[in-house]
């Protein structure tokens, strides 16, 4: 079975939606709430009113927030992502409340990276499925298919906003501290998304791009481009290659462009995701 029919699977997806949700809530509950934080997104809202009137449970307050989004999710993405994060939904509801013990870290700036690292690792890991955790998570995921806006971006902004109203409720430092959480929360959640999609593009400027271009097909089985050009000094006409590899075979791709070519040219450049034949598979909600 090929990965991408992996990957559309529902048992991986469930496995993902529940490892990722359980280590989300192990996060907030043996760690954010016993220092008294807030995250961020419908979660810390939960966590914030939660810490004001004592009433419900953190848990039950996410799920109640999640109702009204559960209906955009069902009317702007699909059945099946809906279906998904209402199970991770659940799932980091039962976590949060049935999680009774403590990570003991009393630091405060430690208990922000420990939170935002493993918060973010899970909600990075709900994110590789084609569900979600529910909350923000659904919002995020809307912004991203129809504007592009890029899903931690959009968290740490909420979660700005969302800290801003908690002045006056909570103690200022743990507000401080709750927002450093976030932005690291939301720098791991990018780096689980993109940790198996970044690639390399790489342009070549040599005097044997016929040459160069053949190498890397046949040893790196990698495609490659040839772009028009012309040098801006002498004027003559060249063919730049273009090629996207993976970070392994970037020294492959230098070194058979200088053993033909040691007067070539190179520049790689970071993607954030490639779509297409030999790397990863569209991926519809």
């Amino acid at each position: 079975m090929k990965f991408h029919k992996i990957t559309y699977s529902i048992p991986w997806n469930l496995f993902l939606i529940t490892l990722g949700s359980i280590i989300m809530g192990i996060g907030l509950k043996a760690i954010v709430i016993p220092n008294g934080m807030i995250t961020g997104g419908f979660s810390g809202a939960g966590i914030l009113i939660y810490y004001y009137t004592r009433f419900l449970t953190p848990g039950i307050w996410y799920f109640i927030f999640n109702i009204p989004v559960f209906i955009l999710g069902w009317l702007f993405i699909s059945r099946r992502f809906l279906l998904y994060s209402l199970y991770g939904t659940i799932i980091l509801t039962l976590v949060m409340d049935l999680v009774q013990f403590e990570i003991p870290v009393k630091d405060l700036m430690l208990a922000a990276l420990a939170g935002g690292t493993i918060i973010g690792a899970g909600s990075g890991i709900v994110f590789r499925s084609l569900g979600s955790a529910g909350g923000n998570d659904i919002i995020s995921v809307i912004l991203n298919q129809k504007f592009g806006i890029r899903i931690g971006t959009y968290n740490f902004c909420f979660n700005f906003i969302l800290f801003l109203f908690s002045f006056g409720l909570l103690n200022s430092d743990l507000i401080l501290y709750s927002m450093a959480m976030s932005f690291i929360t939301s720098q791991v959640i990018e780096y689980f998304i993109t940790l198996f999609n970044q690639r390399k593009m790489i342009f070549i400027i040599s005097n044997s791009p016929k040459e160069i271009a053949d190498e890397i097909l046949k040893k790196l089985k990698r495609g490659a481009t040839f772009l028009k050009g012309e040098g801006a000094y002498t004027g003559d006409n060249k063919d730049i290659i273009l090629t996207v590899v993976n970070t392994f075979q970037i020294k492959r791709v230098e070194e058979i462009a200088f053993t033909i070519d040691p007067d070539a040219f190179l520049i790689t450049e970071n993607t954030f995701n490639v779509l297409g034949k030999g790397f990863s598979k569209r991926k519809v909600y």
